[in-house]
C-alpha cells in the first residue's frame, strides 16, 4: 500500500475542496446571514490540513493500484464527510453525530434529514447543504480527475473505484481525463437547464439554483420543509420528474445523445428502456390504487402525485409532495420495491440499479429453461451484447451483499432501539440513498438514536460506494501483501 503517495494525494484533494466553501461565502455576505466566518473558517481549515498532508509528502509520487484506489475513494468519502459537517458544527452548533450525518447524507445524494426549521435558516448554509449534494452527485474524485491530471497518480483506478455502474471500466473516451470532464460536462448542463426551467417556472433564483442541484443528482435536500411540495406547483413538479429521471439515466446514454445530437440512444439503450416501462407501470399502478383507496378525490389528482413519488423514488431522490409512507394498503411497499431497484447503471441514482435487476431476472429464466430443458446452452445478452458469465458472477454476488447488508443493518437497527417497520424503513432511506423512510424515520432521522444514526452513515457510505469499494476493506486478504 502506498501510504504516502495516498496521503498526498488526500492533501491535493483537500485543498482543492477547500475552493467549495467560497460560494457559500459569497451567498452569505449577498444576504447578509452573517455566516460568512463560518465558511471562510472552513476554508482555511481544510487547505490548511490538505496542504500538511501534501508538504509532508510532496516528493511522494507513485503510481496508485487499484486496490489503491479502493482505500483512497473510501477515505476520502469519509474525510469529505468530516469536513463537509463544519459549517454544521460551526454555524448550527449540532452535535459531531447529527453534523456527520447531514454532510454524508448531502454527499452521497442521500437527502435524509436530522434538521427542521428549513425555512429559517441562514441562505448559506442551505446553499452549502445543496452543493454538497451536487458535488457528489457525480463524485468529487471524478470532479478532481477532470480537471486535476497533475495529481500525478492512477486516474483510472480512482475512477473504477468511484463510478458506479457495472460498466464502470468502460472509457467514453480514450484518456480517462477526458471521459470525466465529459461527464462533467454534461452534469453540469442538466444543472443549468434544470435551474433555468425552475426559474422560469416561478422559483426564486436561490431556490431555482438549490433545486437543480439536489434535483439532478437525484439527493433530494430541499431549501424548505415542505419540499417540492412546498411551492404546489403542477409545472414545478413535471420540470422536477423530468429533470430527476434524466439523473437516472445511465450518463454514457447522455453522451451518446450529445455526440450524434440525436435521441436514439435512448430508445435504443435496453436499459434505458426498461427505466421508462418501470416509470410508466408504476405511475399507472399506483395512481389507480390511490384512486380507488379514495386518497384523493379525481382520478387527475391521483396521477399527478403518483407520477412525482415514484420519479423520486425510483431515482432515488427523496423529493416529496406527500408523505408515501402515510399512503394506504400495498402503495408503500410498492415504493419501497422501487427504491431497492434503483435508476440506471452510471446515473447519480442508488439502488441496486435497473441493469443487474435484468440481468438477475435474465438469468433466473434461463434457470427455468434449463430445468426443463438441461441440455441447452443460453446465452443471456443485454440488447445485441452477450453478457460474459463473469459479469453475470459479479451481478449476483453484488445482488447477494446488497440484500444480506440490508439485512444486517435491519437488526443492528433493531438492536438500537427501533421497531422493525422503523428499521427497515431506515436502511431502506440510508442504503438506497432515498432519504424518506418509513415508520419514525418517514420524514426526519432528528429523533433516533445516534447509533442508529452512525449506522445510517455506514449504509449511506456502502450503498454511494456500490457495495464492493467499501466492504472490500474488511477482507483480511485485501490487506496482505
Amino acid at each position: 500500500m502506498h501510504w504516502r503517495a495516498i496521503i498526498r494525494l488526500f492533501g491535493l484533494l483537500l485543498m482543492f475542496y477547500s475552493l467549495s466553501f467560497v460560494p457559500s461565502l459569497l451567498v452569505s455576505l449577498y444576504y447578509s446571514d452573517g455566516q460568512w466566518q463560518v465558511f471562510a473558517n472552513s476554508s482555511l481549515a481544510v487547505s490548511f490540513i490538505g496542504l500538511v498532508f501534501w508538504l509532508v509528502n510532496y516528493q511522494q509520487r507513485d503510481e496508485l493500484s487499484i486496490r489503491d484506489g479502493f482505500l483512497v475513494v473510501t477515505l476520502f468519502w469519509i474525510l469529505l464527510g468530516l469536513v463537509g459537517a463544519l459549517p454544521f458544527i460551526l454555524g448550527l452548533h449540532l452535535d459531531l453525530t447529527d453534523a456527520v450525518f447531514e454532510s454524508i447524507s448531502g454527499f452521497t445524494t442521500t437527502g435524509a434529514t436530522v434538521i427542521s426549521g428549513l425555512d429559517a435558516l441562514p441562505k448559506s448554509i442551505l446553499y452549502h447543504r445543496q452543493q454538497i449534494q451536487w458535488l457528489g452527485g457525480m463524485g468529487i474524485i471524478v470532479l478532481a480527475v477532470a480537471i486535476l491530471p497533475l495529481l500525478g497518480v492512477g486516474g483510472m483506478q480512482l475512477y473504477r473505484a468511484e463510478t458506479s455502474g457495472v460498466a464502470k471500466n468502460e472509457k467514453l473516451t480514450p484518456r480517462i481525463a477526458e471521459t470525466a470532464r465529459s461527464l462533467w460536462l454534461i452534469y453540469v448542463l442538466l444543472t443549468i437547464c434544470c435551474a433555468i426551467a425552475y426559474w422560469l417556472a416561478g422559483m426564486s433564483a436561490f431556490d431555482a439554483i438549490g433545486h437543480a442541484y439536489s434535483t439532478v443528482a437525484t439527493g433530494g435536500f430541499s431549501t424548505h420543509d415542505d419540499s417540492i411540495g412546498f411551492f404546489n406547483s403542477p409545472l414545478i413538479e413535471t420540470i422536477a420528474i423530468f429533470f430527476m429521471l434524466a439523473g437516472g439515466v445511465n450518463f454514457a446514454v447522455h453522451f451518446l445523445v450529445l455526440r450524434r445530437r440525436l435521441l436514439s440512444p435512448y430508445v435504443q439503450d435496453s436499459e434505458a428502456r426498461t427505466y421508462g416501462w418501470l416509470f410508466i407501470l408504476a405511475t399507472l399502478f399506483i395512481a389507480i390504487s390511490l384512486y380507488f383507496a379514495g386518497s384523493y378525490a379525481t382520478g387527475t389528482e391521483a396521477f399527478r402525485y403518483a407520477a412525482f413519488q415514484v420519479a423520486s423514488i425510483l431515482t432515488s431522490t427523496g423529493f416529496g409532495t406527500a408523505v408515501f409512507a402515510e399512503w394506504p394498503l400495498h402503495i408503500p411497499l410498492v415504493l419501497v420495491i422501487l427504491s431497492f431497484i434503483g435508476g440506471c447503471a452510471g446515473s447519480t441514482s442508488g439502488g441496486i440499479k435497473v441493469m443487474r435487476i435484468m440481468m438477475l431476472a435474465k438469468l433466473g429464466v434461463r434457470q427455468l429453461v434449463q430445468l426443463v430443458h438441461p441440455r441447452s446452452v443460453s446465452v443471456i445478452k443485454m440488447g445485441e451484447r452477450p453478457v460474459a458469465e463473469s459479469v453475470l458472477f459479479s451481478v449476483w454476488g453484488f445482488y447477494v451483499l446488497y440484500i444480506f447488508t440490508a439485512l444486517m443493518l435491519t437488526v443492528a437497527m433493531m438492536a438500537a432501539g427501533l421497531d422493525l417497520e422503523s428499521a427497515f424503513g431506515a436502511v431502506v432511506a440510508t442504503l438506497n440513498l432515498l432519504g424518506p423512510g418509513l415508520g419514525e424515520v418517514a420524514s426526519s432521522f432528528a429523533t433516533v438514536d445516534a447509533i442508529v444514526k452512525w449506522l445510517g452513515v455506514f449504509a449511506m457510505l456502502v450503498g454511494r460506494l456500490e457495495v464492493f469499494t467499501l466492504l472490500i476493506l474488511f477482507l483480511p486478504t485485501y490487506w496482505r501483501n
